[in-house]
């Protein structure tokens, strides 16, 4: 059910919705507002590196993965329902507040991923990592179903009041269906509730030791860190992408991803189960070739049908490559230290989507041609993918039919 809250902010809030008006409205479009949506974005996710790995060890080390995770996603809310007093030219307090409500959404998922090892088995991880990602799609539809009246007018004077409310009802459908966690989601204790002699950053330390002896850990991470760069650019992109370079309305960009929201919950579910039976290394690889390909005819394709196609073959893509590498990271977690290893994964997804934007902005803003930009994605699903290619798996991710 989390997944199925928070799943409306992704894609409204930085998808389809504030990302054109920032851009459009805010910043008063051009390049100039592709790069301050970038660095809006990147200063999000340092944020959040920032200050979930310190908390993660206190997380596990205290059981309290569950009050981290209920705090920063009430934090999320607040902020987003904010954003609707954002109006022209207030470009700092757009940047600020969408940093905060960007930040505390990725540090809940730090503490959500790691309640996965929790509620599956090793037969079962990847079709239940699968099943939330999926569920999370279906939240995303229902919440841009729910909102589109709200958006369908664009950005005309008389609509602009009504477009600023759809932030209002994201941050609503987030904190409503977030209720269900803190009910029924329990958390399993620690044998020793002591505090620890150790610091919070000497235990994430040897955790990170104890995770470099799992053969291919530390390999994967890179490799997470590479191919995830490209696939949160596209995301954070895309909308302001059609509606810049292809000239499509905002009652065409809701359609549109309408659409993909239905294709990245079929692509989570089935892969889901793909991920049981062929294991997650090759289903991200699998994943990664599509990936590649979007980019590509993105580049090249001045039709919308096209870009429609390959939205589509994008959402297939889209959950199951995160729902895939999400099961592939449990197998290399220590015992015990859940919060701390996933905040390493986290820091790795969050470092890369400093990168990943600022180099499609800057590339935007240098050469005013945002088909150079897209392409310039390429690189990271190609260097990411070789290097997941050349990524030992354990026993564990390798045979995931075998209880270890």
């Amino acid at each position: 059910m989390y997944d199925f809250a928070n799943s409306a902010f992704p894609t409204l809030i930085v998808t389809v919705a504030y990302s054109v008006y920032f851009k459009t409205i805010v910043a008063g479009g051009g390049g100039r507002g592709d790069f301050l949506w970038g660095v809006a974005l990147s200063m999000a996710m340092i944020l959040s590196v920032s200050i979930t790995p310190p908390l993660s060890a206190v997380a596990d080390r205290r059981s309290t993965r569950k009050r981290f995770l209920v705090l920063f996603a009430y934090i999320c809310v607040l902020a987003t329902a904010l954003l609707a007093n954002v109006t022209a030219g207030m470009i700092f307090a757009g940047m600020a507040l969408f940093i905060i409500a960007t930040a505390a959404f990725e540090s809940s998922l730090i503490f959500y991923n790691s309640f996965l090892p929790d509620v599956s088995t090793p037969e079962t991880i990847g079709k239940v990592s699968g099943w939330g990602w999926g569920l999370g799609y279906l939240g995303g539809l229902l919440c841009l179903f729910l909102v589109k009246p709200l958006l369908a007018g664009g950005f005309s004077q008389e609509n602009l009041p009504l477009f600023r409310m759809s932030f209002v009802a994201v941050a609503g459908f987030y904190g409503l269906f977030t209720i269900p966690l803190i009910f029924w989601l329990r958390e399993t204790k620690t044998n020793s509730t002591k505090p620890s002699e150790k610091g919070a950053f000497a235990e994430l330390w040897e955790t990170l030791r104890d995770t470099r002896k799992t053969p291919g850990a530390l390999k994967f991470l890179v490799a997470f860190f590479l191919y995830n760069d490209g696939i949160v650019t596209v995301i954070s992109f895309s909308s302001i992408y059609a509606v810049s370079t292809l000239n499509f309305s905002m009652g065409e960009v809701l359609s549109l991803f309408i659409m993909v929201q239905v294709s990245a919950g079929v692509g989570a579910f089935a892969l889901g189960y793909l991920t049981d039976a062929w294991g997650p290394r090759k289903t991200i690889l699998l994943t990664l070739v599509n990936w590649c390909v979007v980019v590509i005819v993105a580049y090249f394709t001045d039709s919308k049908y096209v870009f429609l196609g390959i939205s589509l073959l994008a959402g297939l893509s889209l959950g199951s490559s995160q729902s895939a590498s999400r099961a592939l990271m449990t197998s290399y977690i220590p015992e015990k230290r859940a919060a701390q290893s996933f905040s390493f994964y986290g820091i790795c997804g969050k470092m890369s989507s400093v990168l990943g934007p600022l180099v499609f902005g800057g590339v935007s803003a240098l050469t005013g041609d945002q088909r150079t930009a897209i392409l310039s994605v390429l690189a990271f699903f190609l260097v990411g993918g070789a290097l997941l290619w050349l990524t030992p798996e354990t026993r564990k991710s390798a045979l995931p039919n075998q209880r270890t």
